[in-house]
């Protein structure tokens, strides 16, 4: 059995699904599929009580009897679908879950021509919510990938200066989190300088960085599958009085966050911890987006830090984020964020850098 797959949770979502008598699943999400089954290629999982089948085609054949040898690996004809592929290793289950937040509805049509009888149930996000609490093996993975991307940032600062593009210093961050050993980075990093900060998940221009500048950057490298996410913002030269209030109001912040995280506290708590300190200090309208999100095999994940988080709770084995922010359009913007992991006694950070103000 591949070392990433979870069984554990596989046999709990089994017993989900049979409480409200259900016989199995069909999985699509590739996130689902590596979860449960440590298979990293195309396909599709079928699982029922004593089954546990990966669909796949030629190319993939050889790699999932290698990722999940406990699996039965059933290659897709060339004259046949994944899903008729399927149904032929059924042996008498009627009912069966699917992805309905995945699946469209023109491939659900065709799942029903192609697997008669069979009475299909949503599956309602069960799998994402047992991923919601991440194994040791998981934090292994994260704390690496984080560890990959702040590794990969402090080598790179003394490149930062003034008369780079934004594309060039994401391309410099980029490959030196591949030279560190990531498979990749784990999102599109984000690259923006002066008023090109005011904009949250700005897309990295050719501005070049001027003095007087901060530069925000969020990146993340994944590592065995696994998503790290941190943000920083730089200081090229000097910043003003007022741009220093900027960004020690979004460490206060987030440190005030960091410390109000405990097991058992509403996710809204967590998130309102550091927007009343934000709105207080004069930025209300200033920091519109959630405090911050779980993350592991997709960057954005379950729980979240956030005012429509409804009755979600911290709990002991989740990984979030903690990213405060003020963004002034036309003018520039600060954001600071770490992953952490929560544990009994609170937060502990996995991007282990610096969060004082970094001047170039």
């Amino acid at each position: 059995m591949s070392a990433t797959a979870n069984i554990i949770a596989l046999n709990e979502l089994l017993d989900q699904l049979a409480e409200i008598g259900l016989d199995g699943a069909i999985l699509h999400k590739r996130e689902n599929i590596r979860y449960f089954s440590g298979f990293t290629g195309e396909g599709l999982l079928l699982v029922a009580r004593g089954k546990r089948a990966i669909v796949t085609d030629f190319r993939y054949i050889e790699q999932a009897g290698l990722q999940a040898p406990d699996w039965i690996a059933a290659s897709v004809a060339p004259e046949r679908s994944h899903i008729a592929t399927a149904f032929a290793l059924l042996s008498g289950e009627k009912r069966l879950a699917f992805e309905d937040d995945y699946v469209s509805v023109a491939a659900m049509r065709k799942i029903n021509q192609e697997m008669p009888g069979i009475t299909f149930t949503p599956i309602e996000r069960r799998p994402e919510k047992l991923r919601e609490i991440k194994t040791p093996v998981e934090i292994e993975n994260i704390a690496k990938a984080c560890a990959i991307a702040c590794a990969a940032l402090e080598s790179i600062l003394g490149e930062i200066k003034p008369g780079r593009t934004e594309r060039e210093i994401v391309w410099t961050l980029e490959r030196a989190m591949l030279e560190r050993g990531a498979e990749k980075p784990s999102f599109e990093t984000i690259a923006a300088s002066g008023p090109n900060g005011s904009l949250p998940h700005a897309v990295p221009t050719d501005r070049r960085l001027e003095k007087g500048d901060f530069l925000t950057l969020d990146f993340g490298a994944m590592y065995n599958g696994y998503c790290a996410d941190v943000t920083r913002t730089l200081a090229i030269g000097a910043p003003s009085a007022d741009k220093r209030k900027v960004y020690e109001t979004v460490l206060s912040a987030q440190l005030i966050a960091l410390d109000a995280i405990k097991p058992g506290r509403l996710c809204t708590e967590i998130d309102s911890a550091a927007r009343d300190y934000i709105y207080a200090a004069g930025y209300e309208g200033m920091f519109g987006h959630g405090l911050g999100h779980s993350l592991g095999l997709r960057i954005h994940e379950d729980p979240r830090f956030s005012q429509a988080a409804g009755d979600a709770v911290v709990k002991v084995g989740h990984v979030m984020t903690v990213e405060p922010g003020i963004y002034r359009p036309g003018t520039d913007g600060v954001r600071i964020e770490d992953t952490v992991k929560i544990t009994e006694n609170g937060a502990v950070r996995l991007t282990n850098m610096s969060k004082e103000l970094i001047t170039l």
